[in-house]
């Protein structure tokens, strides 16, 4: 047996021994590990982590860490967040924190 099977493998065997119910309490995954399809959500998230690209790519040409370091921020944290006025207020922070490290100096 090929090594890239064996788990297909295992679901089959699984299904099996369960009578042939099928797959739905192998492949659900738990409730705070659901992707949210909302539009709005979706575009709020592409919205910031946009502005993450673009922060992280400019830091890294200008050598600027805090740019950096706020552009990879922006575009991990969407998969963290779902609600949508936590994700704004999130990504509205972490530009604040950037406008303050960059008028601080740092």
């Amino acid at each position: 047996m090929h090594a890239h099977l064996a788990p297909f493998v295992l679901v089959a065997l699984a299904c099996e021994l369960d009578g042939g119910a099928g797959l739905a309490g192998l492949v659900r995954a738990p409730a705070s590990l659901e992707v949210s399809f909302d539009p709005n959500s979706l575009l709020l998230s592409l919205l910031f982590s946009s502005v993450g690209f673009v922060l992280f790519a400019y830091g890294k040409k200008q050598a600027r860490v805090p740019h950096m370091t706020a552009g990879v921020l922006l575009m991990v944290y969407p998969y963290f967040v779902s609600n949508l006025i936590a994700m704004s207020a999130v990504g509205v922070g972490i530009i604040l924190l950037l406008w303050l490290a960059v008028r601080l100096g740092i």
